[in-house]
């Protein structure tokens, strides 16, 4: 795999991380309303990162990804649903990028 492609995937890879750590120190805390004010910074830092490494197309398709309705009045339902409609789009990203030929 070429060093562009490895960089592309580290940089996909760590930004999935940290929303993994976001999801695991909110559920920890039960404090839904600021992890998801977290999670929006860090939707903004990933654009800009994305943008960077893998592509202003790729970056503008992740910017566009909205979470859907919830009719649950669930805040912990509600946020889970939140880190995964950005975590599917990563990981389908990251693989996508581990398949790059050289």
């Amino acid at each position: 795999m070429p060093q562009d492609a490895l960089k592309r995937l580290a940089a996909v890879q760590r930004q999935l991380e940290e929303l993994n750590t976001l999801a695991e120190q909110t559920l920890k805390d039960l404090n839904t309303v600021a992890g998801m004010e977290r999670v929006e910074k860090w939707k903004a830092d990933t654009v800009a990162i994305l943008t960077h490494t893998v592509g202003q197309q790729e970056a503008q398709k992740f910017s566009g990804v909205r979470p859907g309705p919830c009719f649950t009045n669930d805040m912990i339902e509600e946020f889970t649903d939140l880190i995964e409609c950005y975590r599917t789009p990563l990981v389908a990203l990251a693989k996508q990028l581990s398949h790059v030929t050289p």
